[in-house]
This record gives structure tokens, sequence and C-alpha cells, in this order.
């Protein structure tokens, strides 16, 4: 076990469940560049995609508790547990450090798709029944459920195609092989803003900071439609209580740096610290709100 004085002696390393280029590594990168400079040793960004982000999580989950093993989670570690055997408890077998940020999903359509808004969207897929396509990060991933609540929320079919991660999901989007992409901010922005692809809504129930011209999607005609994208720190269980406080008051302050927040604004992200039981809060209630929405949506996901 580290001595929590001296730690860290060594660099750390972050897993990022996820392919390089999406919403998780984005998040993971600012991050560890922060922590690197105000702990005094390397924080090196590890991906390692699949599995809707199971994977990376599984290797995290199972590491040392010495504090040189940390792991990026988001919404679909709590979705996994009602979609997946997963070999772990998703709250007894972790530590939770805090939370990162929230952002919401963003509507993302091709360029060329004729309709301008949800009302319309939902109008067009209604003449075209599963003719449309969307694109999604992963099976069971964030995108993929949202999307599909959505679906059920609005009663039309589209086809889904999943992809092994955001950025490929997105490159597809913008070359319109497919129709629809729920995206994380960090990923459709820049693409909204060279007119590669429009976006027609966002998912959470207020408007983006980032882009507050766009709508909500229940401002647009599913008045119950709310998704929150949030990121945050974890390590293994039995880490150590001072090695966790070090790191949440490091991440607190990282997440406070005017860099921190100017990379954050590019990226749609909003700053969200907590502490440790707050986020152990948040992941217990993300868990229960996920397993309502797969039940209710009759979500089945394939084990992949």
């Amino acid at each position: 076990m580290a001595c929590a004085q001296e730690y860290p002696t060594r660099p750390i390393k972050l897993i990022v469940p996820f392919a390089p280029g999406g919403g998780n590594d984005a998040i993971g990168r600012i991050i560890a560049k922060n922590l690197s400079e105000t702990l005094g040793q390397p924080v090196v960004v590890d991906n390692r995609s699949g599995a809707g982000g199971r994977l990376g999580v599984d290797s995290g989950v199972r590491s040392d508790p010495d504090g040189y093993t940390l792991t990026l989670i988001s919404n679909s570690y709590a979705a996994n547990p009602s979609l997946f055997k997963i070999g772990f408890d998703p709250i007894k077998d972790i530590t939770p450090i805090g939370l990162i940020a929230r952002t919401p999903l963003l509507v993302a359509i091709r360029q060329d798709l004729p309709v301008n808004n949800i009302a319309e969207l939902i109008q067009f897929a209604k003449l075209r029944p599963g003719k449309l396509s969307y694109a999604s990060s992963g099976l069971g991933g964030i995108s993929h459920l949202s999307t599909e609540l959505f679906l059920k929320s609005a009663n039309i079919q589209m086809e889904h195609i999943p992809y092994k991660g955001t950025s490929p999901a997105m490159t597809d989007l913008v070359s319109g092989t497919t129709d629809l992409f729920f995206s994380t901010s960090g990923t459709a922005l820049p693409y909204m803003r060279s007119n590669k692809i429009r976006v027609i809504a966002v998912t959470t129930p207020k408007r983006s900071k980032a882009e507050p011209s766009i709508p909500t999607i229940a401002e647009s005609g599913l008045p119950n439609y709310a998704v929150t994208v949030w990121y945050g720190l974890v390590g293994p269980k039995n880490l150590a209580p001072a090695i966790v406080q070090k790191l949440n008051l490091a991440l607190i302050k990282a997440l406070e740096d005017n860099r921190t927040l100017d990379l954050f604004r590019t990226t749609g992200d909003e700053a969200s610290p907590s502490n440790p039981e707050e986020f152990k809060n948040l992941i217990e209630l993300e868990i229960a709100q996920w397993q309502k929405v797969v039940i209710e949506a009759k979500i089945k996901v394939k084990s992949d």
C-alpha cells in the first residue's frame, strides 16, 4: 500500500475505457494534464476501448488499490449493470474519487437530412418507419440508450448502427452513411461549427451554456425527455482514504483552474466538482434510473 504522505512517487495510469477522439477521451486528457502538474507525477491516459466501456472499467476495478491506476467513468458505467453480466459490484468494488463534469448529448444529423428541428425529425421518421439509421458509440453505451429512449418517447423506429467509439460514429455521420447521432458535445461541436453536420437539439433539461441557441428536446416536443452525461474518477475498492482525499483535492483544484475551464468551454462541458460521497450517491441514483429506462424501453443488448 502506498504511503499517502509520499504518494505519488511514480507515474499514474488513467484508464479511459473508450477509443481516442471521443468525449471520454477529451475529458480524460484535459484532467490528466492538470493532475500531472498538481500531483508532481505524470498521469498517463491509457485508452482501453471495447464492450461499451466494460473492458477498460473491468481492468481498472481489478487493479491494485495503490492509487496508481485510476479509471474515468461516465453514464454507461451506471447503465451496464442493467444490460450485461458484469463481474463486479458497481458500488462496492470501486472507490469514488469525484465528479468531473456534466454535459449534454447533441442531437446531430447529417447535413442534408431535410429536417430542421425535433418535431420535423419525428414526423419525417414516422413517414419512413425503420428507414432512417442512427449511429451510436457502442452497444449499451450512453448514445445508444439515450437514442433508444428518444425513439420510444417519440414512438418512432430507426435502424441502429453501433460503432466502436464516438469518433468513427461521427465520421460516418459526416459522410452521410448514417442519419442521426446523439453525440458528446466535444465531438459534435467542431463539426457543427464547420458546417459538416447540423445539431437540432440538446438532451439536457436546460440549454447548454456553450451553445445556448440550440433548443432542448424537452422544449421541442418531448417534455419528459432529459439525459445529462457526466464524467467522474474512481479507483478500485480499498483505496486508502488519505490517498482518496489527496486525489479529490487535486481533482477539485484541476476543475477550478482557468485553463481547464477554458478547455471545457470549447468542448461544451461544465465543471462539476464533488466530494467522494456525493459522487457515490450520483452513481447509485443513475444505476436505478437507467435500470428503469432499460425496463420501460425494453432495451435488449447482446453481450459483445
